[in-house]
C-alpha cells in the first residue's frame, strides 16, 4: 500500500511515512503478521542501511529492533540458538529506547516460553528480559 503512494513532499508531517522508515516499518507489519520470509528480508536490509561500512550503527535501536525480528524468524524455523543470539545482541546495545525494546522482545520471549520452555537459553534468555523489564 506505502509503494503506491507518491514520495511525499513533506516528511516531518504527522500523518505522513517518511520513505527512509520505510524498510522498518514493512519489517514490523511482515513479523507480526507470520511472514517470516519478508520479515527477514526486510530485517536485513534494516540493518545494512543502518550500519556505517565500518561497523559503526547509525541507528541502534532499529537494528536492535531488526535483531530481534531475525531471532523471531529463527525461533519461529526452529533454531533456538541463533534465537537467542539474536536476542542477546539487541538487548545489549548501548542506546535503548525500552518501551520500543521491551515490546518487540515480547514477541520473541513469548515465542521463546511456548515453543522451548524447558531449554536452558531460553529460559536464560527470558530472565535477561524480565531483568531489563525491572529496570
Amino acid at each position: 500500500m506505502l509503494e503506491s503512494l507518491p514520495y511525499p513532499e513533506d516528511t516531518d508531517h504527522h500523518f505522513v511515512v517518511d520513505p527512509a522508515k520505510f524498510d522498518f516499518y514493512a519489517m514490523d507489519c511482515y513479523r507480526i503478521a507470520g511472514e517470516d520470509r519478508l520479515a527477514e528480508m526486510y530485517a536485513r536490509e534494516v540493518l545494512r542501511s543502518s550500519t556505517e561500512p565500518d561497523g559503526t550503527e547509525r541507528k541502534p535501536m532499529r537494528n536492535a529492533e531488526a535483531r530481534i525480528t531475525l531471532g523471531v524468524v529463527a525461533a519461529r524455523s526452529g533454531d533456538l540458538d541463533q534465537a537467542v543470539s539474536y536476542g542477546r545482541r539487541a538487548l545489549s546495545g548501548d542506546r535503548k529506547s525500552l518501551p520500543s525494546l521491551l515490546m518487540c522482545s515480547k514477541e520473541l520471549a513469548t515465542i521463546l516460553r511456548d515453543r522451548y520452555p524447558k531449554e536452558p537459553e531460553a529460559i536464560s534468555y527470558l530472565d535477561e528480559v524480565r531483568a531489563l523489564s525491572a529496570s
